[in-house]
């Protein structure tokens, strides 16, 4: 039994002369799948495995055994597999991992991990050996750090993917790492971004810090990331940034600073980002842009403005930004006065942009800016005014209650000589005792007719209720 062992890894070290085929399926795991169409494929996925196989095909190009209970991962748990490029243990239980657990895959460039909720350690020496290996996920585990030296024998790794942990700091282990390009460390617990936390990170071209509690940033903390085309650090608690925040980053296309705390848009923040062509400034407290803030964003395609407390936007805010394609402004208490009437030109002319509600002046709150049109005298644009709604008001119900009272009187009068016509007829056919009586009767029934004081008490309480609120006038149909 040792001599077969010993032939079986003998024979994984020696060139392949076997058909691929062949010895992948014979070698294959009784609770496994493998394939070979083009490579040793071997699927444990969904398998119910609680410990590893004994042994896999020597000649497996790629396993995956996600979404299984395994717990534990033993020194050298996948024996040598010199083929072997790929890795995957997403939604496992692991809790556990010996140092030099990888070695004898001295080829692997990817290395998955992510989904397992206990793995809240990893040793300093846990990737060693893994001197190819390009490609690690650890997302959306339990982890509140990483040794600084973990990946020292890591010198190729590219893209590290650390989203959805516990670290409250970006991971020192970081630092250095010249061959990353990706880095993934949005959903975190991180409080701030150090001057050192970034350096030596020269070819890092993505990096996401989106969803922690980031609200200081040190100044020079990208000093070194001359590389970067994307930045995300939405969501987090920024209130303010260093004067020269992103100095240097002249390859920077893309900066998402949406969902912070900035009260204010600096001059000096974008003046390096020749080439940036998005911007995202959406869902903070800007009140204030200062003039020439964007006048160096020759590139800039797509601005973000919207969800602010901006009421006002100088033209002289984008000069002399001339090739921007989208300009997102809604969501923000606008004052639509003569100093929007620009942004109304661009409305109509560019189509740059759209949805620019009115809150100030009331005339024409409510409007959209493409709705509002501005007066001229002498060729100059005159401010919508703002309404005197008391005074409106006010005189509407002075119309209309001139109105209700000459009804009233109008009322009156037919009544009484209809009345008083009564009497005049009883004149002619009767008595003139009995015509005077019927004439003082017709006239007290004028008075005192039950018919008409309850119809005057109705109406004057129908204007007392209903018509001081709803004018005659100005009541629409539902």
């Amino acid at each position: 039994m040792i001599f077969i062992a010993l032939t079986a890894s003998v024979l994984c070290l020696l060139p392949q002369t076997v058909p691929a085929l062949w010895a992948c399926a014979r070698a294959c795991p009784a609770s496994c799948t493998c394939t070979s169409e083009k490579r040793c494929t071997v699927l444990c996925d969904r398998s119910g495995l609680s410990s590893l196989p004994r042994e896999f095909p020597c000649e497996a190009s790629s396993i995956n055994l996600d979404k299984n209970s395994l717990k534990f991962l033993s020194e050298r748990a996948f024996g040598t597999l010199p083929s072997l490029r790929s890795l995957s243990l997403d939604h496992n239980n692991i809790s556990f991992i010996t140092p030099g657990a990888f070695k004898g895959l001295p080829n692997l460039v990817e290395l998955k991990m992510a989904h397992n909720e206990y793995i809240r350690y990893l040793h300093t020496r846990t990737f060693t050996g893994l001197k190819r290996l390009v490609r690690l996920d650890v997302a959306d585990c339990n982890l509140f750090n990483m040794p600084d030296r973990i990946f020292l024998e890591n010198y190729a790794l590219k893209e590290l993917f650390c989203f959805q942990n516990n670290f409250r700091r970006i991971p020192g282990a970081l630092r250095g790492m010249e061959n990353l390009t990706h880095v993934y460390l949005e959903r975190n617990k991180i409080e701030a971004v150090a001057y050192n936390s970034l350096l030596g990170l020269g070819n890092l071209r993505y990096l996401n810090l989106q969803e922690n509690r980031i609200n200081v940033i040190h100044d020079q903390s990208f000093q070194d990331l001359l590389r970067l085309e994307n930045f995300y650090l939405n969501d987090n608690l920024l209130s303010e940034l260093p004067k020269v925040a992103f100095k240097g980053l002249w390859r920077l296309k893309m900066l998402n600073l949406g969902g912070n705390l900035l009260t204010n848009v600096s001059r000096t923040w974008f003046s390096d980002l020749v080439e940036l062509e998005v911007l995202y400034l959406d869902r903070n407290r800007l009140v204030y842009i200062e003039e020439g803030s964007f006048e160096n964003l020759t590139s800039l395609i797509t601005l973000h403005l919207n969800s602010n407390n901006l009421s006002s936007l100088p033209f002289s805010v984008f000069q002399p930004v001339y090739f921007i394609g989208r300009l997102y402004l809604f969501r923000n208490p606008w004052e639509c006065d003569c100093s929007l009437e620009y942004l109304k030109e661009w409305m109509e002319s560019y189509k740059l942009v759209r949805d620019i509600p009115c809150a100030s002046p009331s005339s024409v709150a409510g409007l959209d800016l493409s709705e509002v049109v501005y007066a001229r005298v002498n060729g100059s644009c005159i401010d919508p005014g703002e309404l005197n709604l008391t005074t409106a008001q006010s005189e509407i119900l002075s119309t209309t209650e001139n109105r209700f009272n000459s009804l009233i009187s109008k009322l009156l009068q037919q009544e009484l000589r209809d009345e008083v016509g009564n009497g005049m007829e009883s004149l002619r056919n009767g008595t003139l005792l009995d015509s005077a009586e019927g004439l003082g009767s017709g006239v007290e029934r004028v008075v005192a007719s039950p018919t008409l004081v309850s119809f005057l008490v109705v109406c004057r309480v129908l204007w007392k209720v209903i018509g001081g609120v709803f004018p005659f006038g100005h009541v629409t149909g539902t």
